[in-house]
């Protein structure tokens, strides 16, 4: 008894948590800014239409237009690499381009 009961306590430990629900955007916080997905979502008002059906609100931007954000958004920073001893120039035989014109 004592075993089930124990394996079912750490079975309820381990469900994953429930995600966060995303900031309200009212008119009282048009214009703010949030993280939410890893995109700067920007409170905004949205005209309704009758094609979309949808009234005029208050919704978030996350559009592809806006920024990233978040945790590993900056890449790591690559080593500059040494600059060459020998700069190389080309150089090509006489008569490799054409001849131009001259009008």
């Amino acid at each position: 008894m004592r075993l089930i009961l124990t394996l079912l306590v750490l079975l309820l430990g381990a469900l994953p948590a429930r995600a966060e629900d995303p900031p309200a955007c009212t008119s009282a916080r048009e214009g703010a800014v949030a993280c939410l997905a890893g995109r700067l979502c920007a409170c905004r008002f949205t005209r309704g239409g009758s094609m979309t059906g949808r009234p005029d609100r208050h919704a978030w931007d996350c559009g592809i237009l806006r920024p990233a954000c978040g945790a590993g958004l900056v890449p790591p920073a690559m080593p500059s690499a040494p600059m060459p001893d020998i700069l190389l120039q080309p150089s090509l035989p006489p008569g490799a381009l054409p001849e131009r014109r001259r009008w």
